[in-house]
């Protein structure tokens, strides 16, 4: 995973300043996420792990199943892409790519996962908190584990924050048996 990181950071820097450049963030966000959908797709996968196709048909092929989706340099970015053989790398490109517009938006994606349903009101009170404590605007979304027993989990990033009775409990284990 961090060979492709290392592979990919280049081409999502390049993508990001492109953008960024044109006052396109959103859309090459798009056209990207497009892009990279199409080649996990399992028939399109199949055929642009064909090298023996060439790097101008797998392009082509690819470019042609976005249609519209893409901009001419959108379009010139997937060929340089396919002519250094780098099409594989697309999902990582997105995620990196993603990471940066939102440093450069000051948004985070926060998941929240909670033993019991949070209505509207804890919603954005958990919201409004992790807004101050990131310095973010923050786009949660919230999911169920009975598990948990009680509490929540919040995944912001590499941050990992467990408020859960299960985690308390596990970490009460682990210190009694050390």
């Amino acid at each position: 995973m961090s060979q492709l990181t290392t592979f990919a950071r280049p081409y999502a820097k390049a993508a990001f300043e492109t953008a960024e450049a044109a006052g396109a963030l959103t859309e090459w966000s798009q056209a990207l996420g497009l892009a990279a959908a199409l080649t996990q797709e399992e028939k399109v996968a199949t055929f642009l792990n064909q090298p023996e196709l060439g790097w101008e048909r797998q392009a082509a092929t690819l470019l042609e199943l976005a249609d519209s989706g893409l901009d001419g340099k959108q379009r010139n970015f997937i060929s340089l892409l396919a002519s250094n053989q780098r099409l594989a790398l697309l999902p990582e490109t997105v995620r990196l790519y993603e990471e940066l517009k939102a440093e450069r938006e000051r948004t985070v994606d926060v998941e929240v996962v909670s033993a019991f349903a949070l209505d509207e009101e804890q919603t954005q009170a958990l919201a409004g908190t992790l807004k101050t404590r990131l310095r973010r605007e923050v786009k949660l979304s919230a999911s169920v584990d009975q598990s948990l027993i009680g509490g929540v989990i919040v995944r912001a990033g590499d941050l990992v924050i467990d408020a859960s009775v299960r985690g308390k409990l596990n970490k009460l284990s682990e210190t009694m048996n050390a």
